[in-house]
């Protein structure tokens, strides 16, 4: 089984966002990663509403949305107004985690909770029969085009036996540092879904790079 690619325009040539998601559109990519970051939950800021909405009149690909924000429940239907077909939440900024899994899948969209490195997957056992996608961060976020964190490989495998053992339908997605190294690895321990932004975006072929991506095995 092939894995979803889905390429973060975090690392795209803003000036040019059109001719990137047009390139995107014509690519072996499943889906369009956009990160959407506030300064207060990461301590960086990305794009908001206005971007997301200028991406989806363009984009012929589902919008993987990615909220790196605080009180991500107050957003939730603006996001999908603007366009996200999935939106994924962080474990560590819900409080109530499940009435926001509730409001994303009420807006009619794949619901998606995001893990950042320290977090244990273990924390994810009462509700992954309730969620379509977990987002295991495989660096800090905040940054792209940071050292990817090894100890990913493990925490993989351990959220795939939670899915099993679950009898889940969850995808496992992965964020930051994939590249030709890690991306095998990662599906070799059962990742679905794989990220990647500045590998593909600084790619002297970003289509072949998305290709070859997608040519791997799970």
């Amino acid at each position: 089984m092939k894995p979803i690619i889905a390429p973060s325009i975090l690392a795209a040539d803003f000036a040019n966002l059109q001719a990137q998601i047009e390139m995107l559109n014509q690519s072996a990519a499943g889906w369009i990663h956009c990160d959407i970051m506030d300064g207060r939950f990461v301590p960086n800021f990305s794009f908001g509403l206005p971007v997301l909405e200028a991406v989806h009149k363009h984009a012929r690909k589902p919008l993987d949305v990615h909220l790196m924000i605080a009180e991500p429940q107050y957003y939730i239907e603006n996001f999908k107004k603007a366009g996200a077909s999935n939106i994924t939440v962080h474990y560590e900024a819900c409080t109530h985690l499940h009435r926001v899994v509730e409001q994303i899948k009420a807006v009619d969209c794949k619901a998606g909770v995001a893990l950042n490195p320290h977090t244990p997957v273990a924390l994810l056992e009462d509700i992954i029969q309730d969620i379509d996608l977990v987002c295991l961060m495989s660096v800090n976020p905040g940054f792209g085009g940071q050292k990817f964190i090894t100890h990913t490989y493990p925490k993989v495998a351990a959220l795939r036996e939670l899915i099993l053992a679950k009898n889940a339908q969850a995808l496992i997605e992965i964020d930051g540092g994939v590249n030709e190294e890690t991306a095998p690895l990662l599906l070799q321990h059962g990742a679905d879904v794989l990220v990647a932004g500045s590998f593909v975006f600084q790619a002297t072929n970003p289509l072949q790079t998305i290709l070859n991506l997608s040519n791997l095995s799970t």
